[in-house]
């Protein structure tokens, strides 16, 4: 879809949905390539689901139906600005196929270019990170329901793109979702 009429008529926004396991590294990748796209004269948004859910779905719980609406509502929120010419970074969990299914569908009956890519780092990895010490809470019976280890993650089965971030650095992921976007025509 083009962008409305104030926005330079090559502009077109879009949405990269990064999905993975707690500490796998989409909000740090989603960060630096939004600096990456910004020092190249693109309007970006970064939806962080953390602070998307503390807004929009406070009142939610963790069930399979709560955080399929949590994500409905970013991926939302997501097409929105994407229909107007930002490119949307959102790096959330969503954990269920479905959910993410759901989404895909919202900005193809839009018109709105949609990405998604699998950072598909390891449990293992994740947990020696812990960077919100999750898994250690986990692990010591504080909370219960954490995607990854008591709780399901229903993997990307085609995602445009899967990044292995225990191979690579972050620049190196970055990098791999910006050539994504140039490929696709949305940087």
């Amino acid at each position: 879809m083009s962008a409305p009429n104030d926005t330079p008529a090559a502009w077109q926004g879009g949405t990269v949905w990064l999905t993975g396991l707690p500490s796998a590294g989409k909000t740090t990748i989603a960060v630096g390539l939004a600096e990456r796209l910004r020092s190249g004269g693109h309007r970006v948004q970064v939806l962080d689901g953390d602070e998307v859910r503390a807004a929009l779905s406070a009142e939610l719980g963790f069930s399979k139906e709560d955080r399929d609406t949590n994500v409905r509502r970013i991926g939302y929120v997501a097409g929105l600005l994407a229909e107007h010419g930002v490119t949307v970074l959102v790096p959330v969990i969503a954990p269920y196929a479905l959910s993410r299914a759901a989404v895909r569908d919202l900005h193809a009956a839009r018109g709105v270019p949609y990405i998604e890519v699998h950072v598909a780092t390891p449990v293992e990895i994740c947990a020696d990170r812990d960077v919100k010490s999750l898994y250690a809470r986990q692990a010591a019976g504080e909370i219960s329901g954490l995607t990854g280890a008591d709780d399901p993650y229903e993997v990307p089965v085609d995602p445009e793109l899967r990044v292995h971030t225990q191979h690579q650095t972050v620049a190196e992921s970055v990098r791999r979702v910006s050539a994504l976007l140039t490929a696709r025509g949305l940087s």
